[in-house]
């Protein structure tokens, strides 16, 4: 199941990535299974779905075969790319500037990305963060604190865009099975 985030905010996403007019797509950056990008592309939105894993894009690809997105497969883009080690070699390249009509990501956090990312969102874009806090540490996995936000982090770094959309705080999990704590961005690139 997608992200609720964004079925509240597909209208915007819609208005800045038509396929018709040739805008640029959403990258859906750390995609995993692809589950929010394929959301995207079944209401005809492009998409690239990044992810390191190659087994995470065989998945996607695999769904792209599905009967239920065979109309759209052409708005799919996959590309096995390995985000940390690139920042770590200093590939001032990876993320293109004004690349992408928005970047979505959930579940990834790695910090040394965050310029590269707002750089790569077309001036009006938009951005779709959601990932664990330090509160997660209470509920289990992941504990590291390289990987939770610190309090007010996610706001503070979009300060310079305009928020249409802040959350942090404890949410039931997808499944239902116990909580998860989380901080949650829609925010438009000036």
């Amino acid at each position: 199941m997608h992200s609720q985030l964004l079925t509240e905010y597909i209208e915007e996403i819609k208005s800045l990535a038509n396929p018709l007019t040739e805008e640029k797509p959403v990258l859906d950056l750390a995609c995993g299974n692809g589950r929010n990008g394929l959301y995207l592309l079944e209401n005809n939105i492009p998409v690239v779905f990044a992810d390191v894993k190659e087994q995470a894009l065989a998945q996607v690809e695999n769904s792209l075969l599905l009967k239920s997105y065979r109309s759209q497969k052409e708005l799919a883009k996959l590309w096995q790319v390995d985000f940390e080690s690139n920042i770590a070699n200093d590939n001032p390249s990876i993320l293109q500037p004004g690349s992408y009509s928005a970047v979505m990501t959930f579940n990834y956090l790695h910090r040394a990305l965050f310029e590269q990312l707002k750089g790569s969102v077309i001036s009006g874009g938009l951005v779709v963060y959601e990932t664990f806090t330090v509160d997660q540490v209470k509920f289990g996995r992941p504990s590291n604190p390289d990987f939770l936000l610190k309090k007010g982090e996610l706001n503070s770094i979009f300060s310079d865009w305009k928020i249409i959309h802040s959350f942090e705080g404890i949410v039931e999990k997808e499944n239902g099975l116990g909580d998860k704590a989380i901080a949650r961005i829609v925010a438009i690139k000036p």
